[in-house]
């Protein structure tokens, strides 16, 4: 099989070729069709998260170099371990990679995303920049069936980060507005999982003009740029005293600046996204405002299978995929790096 792996961090990732794997157990092996490029794999790739005021959180230990990026992986079963049932060969399949240990207490009840001992794929072991991807069990192959070849992959990082966020802010009422900030490929699909699972459409803000023309064309009920004077202002009086929740598709200093700004009193900060900074608030104006900022992590294997349920009923507008070559890789970290793709990359062998 061939990769796109990181052989020294931030440089360029070159093509490896390595025996292909051949299940056991329960474990499946998977062409890969398409694979996503994610802001996370671009962290990966550097080795560390910016943690602001120059500090580095450095990931590059317990990855062996050569190692292959890639989680938001789609594909076509190759091979099956000898446990393997009602998985037939040539099957077309989504997989599920933010997978746990399997024996602790966080595994048991649901959360594999959150264990301590992970076998993440394309973060802890082998990923889908390659042509083929071992899964270790049939468990975590879900069914795209109806969903647009390539899409369906993003639906497995992207997706059910933003599925997963929207959730968490719990039910609003038809006149509690949500913020999305951060138009970006995952911010679009948390506009559109918003659409489906919320009473009424979310705002958007952007500080980029032709993001901010997507979101509304996504069905943002209305948009702002941050940069904007007055911006913080013009949510809370179009919100009659400030947004419900804001969820923080962003995750830098500015973006959750902007995002506690437009909550309400009580009102709820979701930080999804991980470009990086620090944040500082005087203690007593958590009580004051009552306010609750959390942090969300893509979702648990049960939230996959119930956002490709709603995403096979065809109750989620597609966001825009753009195809290119494994080869491709590199250029697709570095488009995503600058902030100028609009929608989604995905790379296909």
């Amino acid at each position: 099989m061939k990769s796109q792996s990181i052989v020294t961090y931030g440089e360029a990732l070159e093509e490896t070729t390595s025996d292909t794997p051949q299940p056991q157990g329960r474990e499946v092996l998977i062409k890969v069709s398409h694979c996503g490029v994610c802001h996370s794999d671009v962290h990966l790739h550097d080795g560390y998260f910016d943690m602001g005021g120059g500090n580095k959180l450095d990931v590059k230990g317990g990855r062996k170099l050569p190692f292959t990026l890639g989680h938001e992986i789609e594909g076509v079963v190759e091979a099956v371990g000898p446990d393997v049932e009602g998985i037939k060969l040539g099957d077309d399949y989504v997989v599920y990679p933010w997978i746990g240990c399997g024996e602790c207490p966080t595994c048991e009840r649901g959360d594999e995303h959150y264990c301590n001992k992970p076998r993440q794929l394309g973060i802890n072991v082998a990923g889908g920049f390659a042509t083929h991807v071992l899964v270790p069990d049939q468990k975590y192959l879900l069914d795209r069936t109806g969903v647009t070849e390539g899409l369906a992959a993003t639906y497995m990082c992207s997706g059910l980060t933003a599925y997963s966020a929207i959730k968490r802010i719990g039910d609003p009422g038809p006149d509690d507005k949500v913020v999305i900030v951060g138009c970006g490929g995952v911010g679009m699909m948390g506009i559109q999982f918003a659409r489906a699972l919320l009473s009424s459409a979310p705002l958007a803000a952007d500080v980029d003009a032709g993001k901010l023309q997507a979101a509304q064309g996504a069905g943002a009920a209305a948009v702002y740029n941050p940069k904007d004077e007055g911006a913080v202002q013009q949510v809370i009086a179009d919100t009659n005293g400030g947004a419900y929740a804001a969820i923080d598709f962003v995750g830098s200093e500015s973006s959750l600046a902007f995002a506690s700004s437009v909550v309400r009193k009580g009102g709820q900060v979701v930080v999804v996204g991980l470009f990086g900074g620090g944040f500082a608030m005087p203690i007593p104006m958590f009580p004051m405002r009552a306010l609750t900022i959390a942090g969300s992590f893509v979702g648990s294997p049960q939230e996959a299978a119930d956002m490709m349920e709603l995403v096979r009923a065809g109750k989620v507008d597609p966001i825009p995929v753009e195809e290119r070559g494994m080869d491709k890789a590199t250029q697709s970290l570095e488009d995503l790096r600058q902030g100028s793709v609009l929608g989604r990359v995905v790379l296909v062998p």
